[in-house]
C-alpha cells in the first residue's frame, strides 16, 4: 500500500516538542474528528461493521454518517427492519466506543421522498411542476408537455392538473397557459436494477432504481416525510438521541427531484397554490411575469427569474427546512447537511450545524475555481452562517465525485481550503463499506479504508482535528463583512480580500436590516463588530429600495467600501485597509497566502495556508499590541514546532500549512 508524501513520515524524535500548544485538543480530539459519509452499499454483517469501526478508530476517525447507498441488496430496503437492525448495531457500537453518529435522512438523495415512500403513502404527494403551453401556436387535438389540446385549441385538464393562469407573453403577444401537474421525476435509489451486475468497462455507474420524488412544496407531503424518516428514527433509537446520535443530515432537497422528467418537458418548481405564496413573498402580483420563466426575451426576464427563484426558496424554507428544524430541536438533535446551491446562505438559518458541499470538482488546486465563481463562496458561506447564527460548528461535505484520479495532494488541499475559511467539521465523501464490482465507481473515489493513503491517515485526521479545534469556541479576529443576499454571495471582492490576506465574513442584507446593531464602533452581530462593509454592484442591483436605504445609512457612517471592479483592486485594498488596518503585515505579500486569525483562551493563533503551487517566502510582522512578539511556529504537516519572533522569515511550501501561536498580552485579556 502506498504511503503519504514524505511530509507525513518523519522520525518520531521530531515529535518531542510537537504541539504542546494543543494539549487541550488531545483531551477533546474525538469531538473534532472527521465524520465521513460511510457508504453502506453491500450486504451488511455485524462482524464487518465492527471491523471497519476498528479501522476508523485506529486511524483517528471517531464519528461517521450512516449513508445507505447504491448497491444495497433488496433485503436491506430503506427503513426496513433489517436495515434498522444494522443501524442500531452500529449506533450501539459507537456508543460503546465513545464515538458519535450522524443519521442520513434519505435512501439515496436528494432528501425529501423517503425512497419513494411518501408518494406510496399518497399519490397526490408526487413531485409537481409548472409547464407553459403556447395556446397561440398549439395544434388542435394535440398534447403538449402532458397537457391535451382540444379541437378548438383549448386546454383540457385532467383530475391531476390545475390551471395556474392564462397570460399574454409580452414580447410577441402569444397567449400562454401555465399548468400545474405531476412531472414524474425521481430521486437516486439504493438498489441495482440487476441483482449482481458486473463492473462496467468504462467505469461508469450501473443502472439503479429510481424512486418517485415527492412534492417538497406541499406541507402535507413533508409532514409525511418527517413521520416516515425522522419520527421513525426517534422511535427506533430514542435512547441515543442527543448523545451518541448528534444530528440528522438532510441533503440538497430539490423541488424538482433529481432525474429528468419526460423528454420535451421544461417544468418550473411549483404546486397548485404556489403562485399565491410567490405573490405573498414578493409582495407584488407575479402573474403577468410568468412567461419570463420560460422565455428570456420577455422584458426584464432576468430580474423576474431571480425574484421567482428567491420566492420558491423562501417557500421551501416554510414547507421543508423550518418544520424539519423544529422537529430536530424538539427531539434533541441538530439539523445538519446542506441546501442545493453553494451560496444558499439564507436557508442555513434553519440548521443547527450549517453546511455546504464541495463536490464534482467545483473547486480545484491550481485553478481559478479556488477563488472565482459561486462555488468559491461555499466555505465562507457555511462558516459565516455559523458565526452569525451563534452556532458552534459548521460542516462541509467534500471530495465527492472527484473521480478515481483524485490524489492525496488534492484531497489534503481541499480540506485546508475549507479549514482556512472557517470550517470546523469535515465530512469526507466517502468511506465505502464495499468496493465490490461496480460499487467502486459510484461517485468515486473512496477516500477511506480502500484508498492508497489509508495506512497513514491518522496523521491527516490529527491535522484536520487540531485545526477544527482552533476554529471552535474561539473568537475570529475580523473587522470586515462582504454584503450578500440570502441566495447570492459575490466573489470578486472576496477574491481580492483573500489575495491581500484580509479576512472577512459574508453578511446578508436580511441580517443587516433586521439583526445588526449599528453602533458607534461599527456593525455588531453575534459577537462580531464589523467596521467595513464591502458592497459589490452585483449585490446592490438585487436590493429593494428599503434595503438600499439601509446600506446608504451605513455608508453615511463611513463604513461602506464599494467594489469597483478587478481593475481597481489596488485602490480597493488601500481603501479597506484605511478603515480596518490589518494586525498582520506580510513582506512581501503573496496572492496565494491565506490567513485566519483567532483567539482562544490566552493565545492568539494565526493559521497560514499556501493555497498555491509555488513556494512562498515572506516575513510576518505583528502590528497588534494585544499580542506579544514572541511565539511558536508549528508546521502542521511535518509536526515540527520552532520559536518565532516578529519579522522572522517564513517559508511555506506549496499547499503547506502553519500555525503561529502567540500569547495574548495580559492587559488585553
Amino acid at each position: 500500500m502506498k504511503s503519504l508524501p514524505t511530509i507525513y513520515c518523519l522520525p518520531e524524535h521530531t515529535r518531542e516538542n510537537f504541539m504542546h500548544l494543543f494539549n487541550q485538543y488531545e483531551d477533546e480530539s474525538r469531538e473534532f474528528s472527521q465524520a465521513p459519509f460511510w457508504f453502506w452499499n453491500d450486504e451488511l454483517s455485524e462482524g464487518e461493521i465492527s471491523r471497519q469501526l476498528d479501522e476508523f478508530q485506529a486511524h483517528g476517525i471517531h464519528a461517521f454518517v450512516i449513508h445507505p447507498r447504491a448497491g444495497l441488496p433488496q433485503s436491506l430496503a430503506w427503513m426496513s427492519e433489517r436495515l434498522l437492525y444494522f443501524m442500531r448495531f452500529a449506533i450501539a457500537e459507537a456508543a460503546r466506543r465513545g464515538m458519535w453518529v450522524i443519521l442520513y435522512d434519505e435512501g439515496m438523495y436528494p432528501s425529501g421522498s423517503s425512497a419513494g415512500q411518501v408518494v406510496e403513502e399518497n399519490p397526490q404527494f408526487a413531485c409537481r411542476g409548472w409547464v407553459a403551453v403556447d395556446l397561440t401556436e398549439a395544434s388542435p387535438e394535440s398534447e403538449i408537455q402532458g397537457v391535451r389540446i382540444d379541437a378548438q385549441s383549448r386546454i383540457q385538464l385532467n383530475a391531476t392538473q390545475t390551471l395556474i393562469a392564462e397570460v399574454e407573453r409580452r414580447h410577441d403577444g402569444h397567449r400562454l397557459a401555465i399548468v400545474d401537474q405531476p412531472i414524474h421525476t425521481t430521486i437516486r435509489g439504493l438498489h441495482f436494477i440487476e441483482p449482481d451486475p458486473p463492473r462496467r468497462q468504462d467505469q461508469r455507474e450501473v443502472d439503479e432504481c429510481h424512486p418517485a420524488a415527492a412534492d417538497l412544496l406541499n406541507p402535507d407531503a413533508m409532514a409525511c416525510f418527517i413521520d416516515k424518516v425522522y419520527q421513525r428514527y426517534y422511535d427506533e433509537f430514542t435512547e441515543y438521541f442527543g448523545t451518541t446520535i448528534r444530528a440528522i443530515f438532510t441533503d440538497e432537497p430539490s423541488p424538482l427531484g433529481k432525474h429528468d422528467c419526460p423528454a420535451g418537458w421544461a417544468p418550473r418548481p411549483g404546486t397548485s397554490d404556489a403562485l399565491a405564496h410567490i405573490n405573498r413573498l414578493l409582495e407584488y402580483d407575479f402573474t403577468p411575469h410568468l412567461p419570463a420563466l420560460w422565455d428570456e426575451r420577455e422584458p426584464q426576464a432576468e430580474r423576474y427569474r431571480t425574484d421567482y427563484t428567491r420566492a420558491i426558496k423562501a417557500r421551501l424554507e416554510e414547507t421543508y427546512y423550518q418544520p424539519i428544524s423544529t422537529w430536530c430541536r424538539r427531539h434533541g438533535v441538530q439539523l445538519a447537511g446542506h441546501p442545493g446551491a453553494s451560496d444558499d446562505i439564507g436557508m442555513l438559518r434553519h440548521f443547527d450545524l450549517p453546511g455546504q458541499d464541495l463536490v464534482l470538482r467545483y473547486v480545484e488546486p491550481g485553478k481559478a475555481s479556488a477563488l472565482e465563481g459561486a462555488h468559491s463562496t461555499m466555505g465562507k458561506c457555511a462558516s459565516s452562517a455559523m458565526v452569525h447564527l451563534g452556532a458552534r460548528r459548521n460542516s462541509n461535505e467534500f471530495a465527492g465525485a472527484y473521480g478515481h484520479q483524485l490524489t492525496f495532494a488534492e484531497y489534503h488541499w481541499m480540506a485546508l481550503w475549507l479549514l482556512i475559511r472557517g470550517c470546523n467539521l469535515l465530512i469526507p465523501h466517502a468511506f465505502y463499506y464495499s468496493i465490490r464490482g461496480p460499487r467502486i465507481d459510484e461517485r468515486p473515489r473512496d477516500v477511506g479504508l480502500h484508498s492508497p493513503w489509508w495506512e497513514d491517515y491518522a496523521r491527516f485526521s490529527n491535522l484536520t482535528g487540531r485545526i477544527c479545534w482552533l476554529n471552535t469556541d474561539s473568537q475570529l479576529v475580523c473587522d470586515t463583512a462582504i454584503l450578500g443576499t440570502g441566495d447570492f454571495l459575490p466573489w470578486e471582492a472576496a477574491k481580492a480580500c483573500f489575495q491581500h490576506q484580509h479576512d472577512f465574513n459574508y453578511l446578508t442584507i436580511e441580517d443587516l436590516a433586521s439583526r445588526v446593531e449599528r453602533s458607534e464602533d461599527g456593525l455588531r452581530i453575534a459577537g462580531m463588530t464589523y467596521r467595513a462593509l464591502v458592497v459589490e454592484p452585483a449585490v446592490a442591483d438585487r436590493l429593494s429600495a428599503t434595503e438600499r436605504e439601509v446600506v446608504s445609512d451605513i455608508e453615511r457612517r463611513g463604513l461602506v467600501v464599494r467594489w469597483k471592479g478587478a481593475a481597481e483592486t489596488g485602490d480597493f485594498h488601500q481603501r479597506i485597509h484605511h478603515i480596518v488596518p490589518s494586525p498582520l503585515t506580510f513582506t512581501p505579500a503573496h496572492p496565494d497566502l491565506r490567513v485566519r486569525h483567532v483567539c482562544k483562551g490566552d493565545m492568539a493563533y494565526i493559521l497560514l495556508f499556501n493555497e498555491g503551487e509555488k513556494e512562498i517566502q515572506t516575513r510576518v510582522a505583528m502590528t497588534d499590541s494585544s499580542v506579544t512578539g514572541d511565539g511558536r511556529l508549528v508546521n502542521m504537516d511535518t509536526e515540527q514546532e520552532t520559536a518565532w519572533q516578529s519579522d522572522d522569515p517564513l517559508d511555506l511550501p506549496p499547499h503547506g500549512c502553519f500555525v503561529l501561536a502567540l500569547p495574548i498580552a495580559p492587559h488585553s485579556t
